[in-house]
């Protein structure tokens, strides 16, 4: 005979030990005294273990009966929260959503998205936490139902979804390149401005460049120096347009300054490492209609907005070196974006 568990037991264990007597659990079932004692002592053979001390006048669980009952309601709980999200799958997303994404990231391209999905969902509440580290909060925490990140998590009890696309590029104004020269080669930038970012666990001041691909590819790691560093990615590019150096950002930070000619790529022929936009979201929330109703949307959307392929990179090129002979074809510069404090903007 199976010593294995029945589905069915889990139910009858879990009324029977919430009931103070035998006789009390078979009024509760809807079957006789008899019926409880004979179907308890079959679990009980087939287990090999006493689950509840019984007498005439009372019963109570034993260690094992203690640790069944711990894990026949978790268990029964967890039926319970399934049925209801099979349920709810059909239905219209609704309920409390808290999104938890990059500061700059998140105000740039996850707030707009949210914008538009309300007025598609009325009926969820969204709460977005932006915050200046990108790592989420720990999945301990509860901070959060969908965190929004770059790079797949490490963490193998969260869902990681990738949504879209994401490359670092090199980048510096024209102005800048014009004075101190254009990079040929990686060890080039050693002899640049380089402007710092200290994010995340990645070596700081190390950049990473490849090229090839698979057995064939070869990277160089580059240590770079330059007397402006800041945690905020924004401020990085600012620094970049107004001339202050080389920074390594993500397309979603400065393709709009490449496309307008405010940046230039540097060393556009090699690969830095990926950064891939990936929604995140505790295993409990992979049936959720609302979680998985907003991950959906939120890939369409970033799928719509575009990221800027190798040939737009390569216009911006053509574009960059066009305005360094005829200065009358420059876009504006980074003053045009961001005004002098007091401005009026």
């Amino acid at each position: 005979m199976s010593s294995t568990i029945q589905p069915a037991e889990l139910g009858f264990f879990s009324a029977l030990a919430a009931s103070p007597s035998l006789s009390a659990a078979g009024r509760e079932m809807g079957i006789s005294t008899a019926a409880v004692s004979k179907h308890l002592a079959q679990m009980e053979r087939r287990l090999g273990v006493v689950l509840i001390n019984r007498t005439t006048r009372r019963m109570g669980l034993t260690p094992e009966g203690e640790l069944l009952l711990e894990h026949a309601r978790r268990i029964l709980r967890e039926i319970d929260a399934l049925d209801e999200l099979i349920v709810q799958s059909k239905a219209s997303p609704k309920g409390l959503l808290r999104v938890n994404a990059t500061l700059g990231f998140g105000r740039m391209h996850v707030a707009p998205v949210i914008s538009d999905f309300v007025r598609q969902y009325p009926e969820v509440d969204v709460q977005l936490q932006l915050q200046l580290s990108v790592h989420p909060p720990p999945i301990t925490d509860d901070a959060y139902d969908l965190c929004v990140r770059f790079g797949e998590p490490p963490d193998g009890r969260v869902i990681a979804r990738r949504i879209a696309p994401n490359r670092r590029v090199l980048c510096a104004a024209p102005a800048y390149l014009d004075r101190h020269g254009r990079p040929r080669v990686p060890r080039d930038l050693m002899e640049h401005q380089c402007i710092g970012i200290r994010q995340g666990d990645e070596a700081y001041g190390l950049w990473r460049l490849t090229t090839g691909r698979g057995s064939k590819a070869h990277t160089e790691s580059i240590k770079i120096t330059g007397n402006l560093t800041t945690n905020d990615g924004e401020i990085a590019v600012l620094w970049a347009l107004q001339g202050h150096g080389i920074v390594m950002r993500a397309d979603w930070d400065v393709n709009r300054h490449l496309a307008q000619g405010l940046l230039e790529p540097v060393l556009a022929q090699y690969h830095t490492p990926a950064a891939d936009i990936y929604a995140v979201y505790p295993q409990r929330h992979q049936f959720s209609t609302r979680v998985q109703a907003f991950v959906g949307f939120l890939a369409e959307a970033l799928a719509a907005s575009g990221v800027p392929s190798t040939d737009t990179v390569r216009f911006t090129d053509r574009l960059t070196e066009t305005t360094r002979h005829d200065p009358a074809l420059a876009p504006p510069g980074p003053a045009a974006f961001y005004p002098r404090p007091g401005a009026a903007g």
